[in-house]
């Protein structure tokens, strides 16, 4: 178990004393700004574990009011490990602090704290009350305070921490096992060739078969995830690719192969994941820890995937600005609004859902009762990976189920590359509902298309093997001969390698796919600004577009070796980011 590297002597210490001397000077004694100095303290503590301190956190329950304390201590899973609330220096907190658990705080590493007194509940009890005009003490109670670990986090670091090496032995084992059974289970190999040419008509024509097998081995080593964390028991029987996967996962174990003995030496690390979720009440709280864990699965399992697809995340206030800013460029330009009946809206690179919900909620906030017609007919939102796909889809049924109180399936979600060029004549072949899924999408009209394309955040160098792979087609139609005919064609540059980056591809099928009016709003790496190879993408935008709006988020530690590291970048990232917003008119 870590432990909290903290001594009478040190500066956090020193400063925090220093800090209240000042106040009291000034007869400052009111919580607000006395706080500041103890938060100072517990924020220099965290950086040792790698914890956030989030002031004013918020805790949403269901059907109440959120409660809101001063603070909580994240861990990089987004998992709250402790909270803290201040209190004046004349606040009774032997009189307060039954009246906060009455409304609901919770009552598992809770730190009530006035300048001169702590007082620490860890499973239920109080276990520390200390004078904090002592400096042994104030060490003491803090040091209690972060080396504390409930029973279930416990559990689930270290699970954690073995569940990198114990996936990929796993997925080896299946690999094997697979390639076995291609050879002489026929079922198998029957449901294998099928589901493959789904995968070839709907994610990319050329589509290897190792990597169909790696969709396999990431539902196998994941459905049970899905079924217990979000409560949703009917997973695999109700989402519309996982019925497919099943068919094939029932032929692979029709003859030798126990699923449940297979994944039994895993039940550990399932279990941890469980119980932990189990401690949280949020659903969006548990979304982001269920993020995280898929974020270090592909990690730990399929790290050339990760970086090919720029798996990063989008932090909510950017989420937040850009989907209000669609609506009230909507509303100024064209006298339309996310609710509006025509409005179709597409996020083309789903990831997990983000941006979809949050314009749902947004929809919702103006005329609730557009939510249905809109969820049903006109968002739209498609992702190339099966683990996302999976989150997404839940994610934003969820989202439905808290906004009207109705179990709805998602019917605008598609498992496709928005970039491969989808043939009519090839949803004739082989039909699911998927493939339907993609050609009502590919009919309608888009005004609005929103996300966060991939970009190779982590290939810095130009000679990684981690490539994308191109989309080129004999009449000329694919996304990368329009880039092509039009961005690389007007540029002056002689290297021009710096185009085929799949956020430049993004910007182009999306000004090309919204029509004669609509709006992309797309947060993407922001070399495109400035740098030569870019001169004819920035010549075309101006004359794609009449309005551009850009806001430059900076972060790029190549033009600015001094913000070393992740750091200074809103993604954690180690290129540049800016949110771009282009509004074409009539």
């Amino acid at each position: 178990m870590p432990s909290l590297s903290l001594k009478p002597s040190h500066k956090p210490i020193k400063n925090y004393y220093e800090a209240l001397e000042q106040y009291a000077k000034l007869g400052i004694v009111h919580e607000g700004a006395v706080r500041s100095a103890f938060q100072s303290l517990l924020d220099s503590c965290a950086r040792q574990f790698q914890w956030t301190l989030v002031a004013e956190y918020a805790i949403k329950r269901s059907k109440k009011q959120p409660i809101r304390m001063d603070g909580a201590l994240v861990d990089s899973y987004n998992l709250p490990r402790a909270y803290w609330e201040a209190k004046d220096i004349n606040d009774n907190l032997k009189k307060e602090i039954p009246k906060k658990f009455a409304v609901g705080y919770p009552k598992d590493n809770m730190l009530f704290q006035r300048p001169d007194r702590a007082m620490l509940y860890q499973d239920g009890k109080l276990v520390m009350d200390a004078d904090l005009t002592k400096d042994q003490e104030l060490v003491d109670i803090v040091r209690q305070f972060f080396e504390y670990r409930a029973p279930a986090i416990a559990q689930w670091e270290k699970a954690a921490e073995e569940f990198g090496d114990r996936v990929k032995d796993h997925a080896t084992a299946l690999l094997e096992l697979i390639r076995k059974e291609e050879k002489t289970n026929k079922k198998f190999i029957d449901a294998f060739a099928a589901f493959m040419q789904l995968c070839r008509q709907s994610i990319n024509p050329n589509l290897a078969e190792s990597a169909v097998e790696e969709m396999l081995i990431q539902h196998l080593l994941t459905e049970r995830i899905f079924r217990s964390v979000f409560n949703n028991p009917d997973f695999a029987q109700r989402n519309i690719i996982a019925v497919e996967i099943e068919k094939v996962i029932n032929a692979l174990t029709s003859k030798h192969f126990s699923r449940a003995h297979f994944l039994s030496s895993l039940d550990r690390f399932y279990g941890a994941i469980e119980e932990t979720a189990a401690t949280i009440d949020d659903f969006s709280q548990k979304q982001n820890f269920l993020n995280t864990v898929y974020e270090k699965f592909f990690q730990g399992f399929s790290t050339k995937v990760a970086d090919t697809h720029g798996i990063v995340y989008t932090p909510q206030p950017i989420v937040n600005f850009m989907v209000k800013s669609v609506e009230e460029i909507l509303q100024r330009e064209f006298g339309k609004s996310l609710v509006d009946k025509g409005v179709h809206i597409l996020d083309p690179f789903v990831g997990t859902g983000n941006f979809i919900m949050r314009v749902m909620r947004e929809i919702a906030e103006i005329q609730k009762s557009a939510l249905p017609h809109k969820y049903e007919h006109e968002l739209h939102c498609n992702e190339v990976m099966l683990l996302p796909y999976y989150i997404a889809s839940m994610n934003i049924e969820h989202e439905y189920f808290e906004q009207t109180g109705k179990y709805e399936a998602f019917e605008g979600i598609c498992l496709v590359d928005t970039f491969e060029d989808q043939r009519i004549e090839q949803l004739g072949l082989f039909t699911p509902e998927n493939m339907k899924r993609v050609e009502r999408q590919r009919e309608s009209d888009l005004f609005v298309v929103i996300g966060n394309p991939p970009y190779n955040v982590g290939q810095l160098n130009e000679n990684d093997n981690n490539k994308n792979r191109k989309y080129t087609t004999k009449n000329k139609t694919g996304i990368d001969d329009r880039v092509a005919a039009t961005y690389a064609k007007a540029s002056k540059a002689t290297l021009k390698n710096k185009l085929s980056d799949p956020y430049v591809k993004a910007i182009r099928w999306a000004s090309d796919r919204i029509g004669e009016e609509g709006i992309v709003a797309l947060v993407t790496n922001n070399s495109f600004l400035d740098q030569i190879a870019f001169d004819g993408m920035r010549q075309y935008l101006e004359k794609d577009f009449d309005q551009i709006y850009v806001f430059d988020l900076g972060g790029n530690i190549r033009k600015n070796p001094k913000l070393s590291g992740t750091t200074h970048n809103v993604f954690g990232i180690q290129v540049g980011v800016s949110v771009n917003i282009f509004v074409r008119k009539r």
